[in-house]
Order: C-alpha cells, then sequence, then structure tokens
C-alpha cells in the first residue's frame, strides 16, 4: 500500500507542476522515475514514450500507467494514473469557474507567455538527453535523420513516424545472435 501512494504522490506532484503536457513532462519524469526512485531506466523510459504515443489518450498519462503497471500491476496503474490526472482536474475545475475574470487579465497573458518559453526550453533539454543515449552508431543517427526529416518534410502522423522507426530499427540493427558471434570472434 505504501508504494501505491507513494505512486499517487509522485505523480500528482508531477501533474501539478508540469506546463506543456507530456513532453514537457519527460524531464522530471527522468529525475523522478529514473534518477530519484529507479522505477525505471532510460532506455525502459523511452520505451514507455514511444507506446505512450502510439496509443490512444495523453503520453503522461500512458506512461503514468506504464510505470504503475510496472511496479504494481494493475492497482499501481490505477494509483499512478490517478496521480497524473487528479491536479489537472482541479486547476482546470478551478480555472473554468473563473475563466472569464482569467482570459482578458493582461498579467495571465503575460505569464503565460514565460511558460511558454519556460516549456520549450524543458522539451529541448529532454530531447537532447534522450538523443545522446538514444543515438549510439551510425545506424541510429541514420534512423534519427531519417524521421527527422519525415516530420519536418512530410505531413505525417506521428504514429506513421514510430511505426517507420520501429520497423526500421528491426531490419537496421543487428540481432541479439549476430551480436554473440562477432563477440566471440573477436
Amino acid at each position: 500500500m505504501k508504494l501505491l501512494v507513494q505512486l499517487f504522490l509522485i505523480f500528482a506532484k508531477m501533474g501539478a507542476v508540469t506546463f506543456g503536457g507530456g513532453y514537457a513532462m519527460l524531464p522530471i519524469l527522468q529525475r523522478e522515475v529514473v534518477d530519484n526512485h529507479h522505477w525505471a531506466s532510460d532506455e525502459e523510459l523511452m520505451d514507455y514514450y514511444a507506446l505512450g504515443q502510439v496509443t490512444p489518450g495523453m503520453i503522461a498519462v500512458n506512461v503514468a500507467t506504464f510505470i504503475g503497471l510496472k511496479l504494481k500491476g494493475f492497482w499501481g496503474g490505477i494509483f499512478a494514473t490517478l496521480g497524473v490526472i487528479t491536479p489537472s482536474m482541479i486547476i482546470i475545475t478551478t480555472i473554468a469557474m473563473f475563466l472569464t475574470r482569467f482570459e482578458e487579465n493582461p498579467y495571465v497573458a503575460h505569464a503565460f507567455t514565460g511558460i511558454r518559453a519556460c516549456v520549450c526550453v524543458l522539451i529541448l533539454d529532454a530531447v537532447l538527453k534522450l538523443g545522446k543515449k538514444s543515438v549510439k552508431d551510425k545506424r541510429t543517427l541514420f534512423i534519427f535523420l531519417c524521421i527527422l526529416c519525415l516530420s519536418l518534410f512530410a505531413p505525417v502522423s506521428p504514429v506513421f513516424s514510430v511505426i517507420v522507426a520501429g520497423m526500421a530499427g528491426f531490419f537496421l540493427m543487428p540481432s541479439a545472435k549476430k551480436e554473440k558471434k562477432e563477440g566471440e570472434s573477436r
């Protein structure tokens, strides 16, 4: 029960301080889930992010669910999911009650301008950290550059990009058997 409460509280904390959605949450997820609590490795977190993109729903909620499921099964998934969505539900409900007062306020508009700039920096930081851990050799650099060009210059769905990258990884990366044979022959 202690871990379930901890899952709820950690994900509630993340949900309360993350502006900008799932991508902005990535640096916080890395710090809390990987560095502080060791609930997942960087590679697992990247896998959860990839799965979160190709499954229905919000990435942050999907990742929280995956981590909760890994740690405590069904109830872990429920507690982590409730943790990440509860702050948003409270904040959105509160804002909706007073929306007409907030939307015309220039201070609020200026604050959100600054928050958006900060979210861009957080996302860039997460991308750079993930890039260092994901692009390990010429093959992964090739996949990265192809998908980058595809996403920048072709109007394709992110789901298509993830599927193409998965297929490229499957066909371009050496199998475990081949790597083992190469290691033995050296």
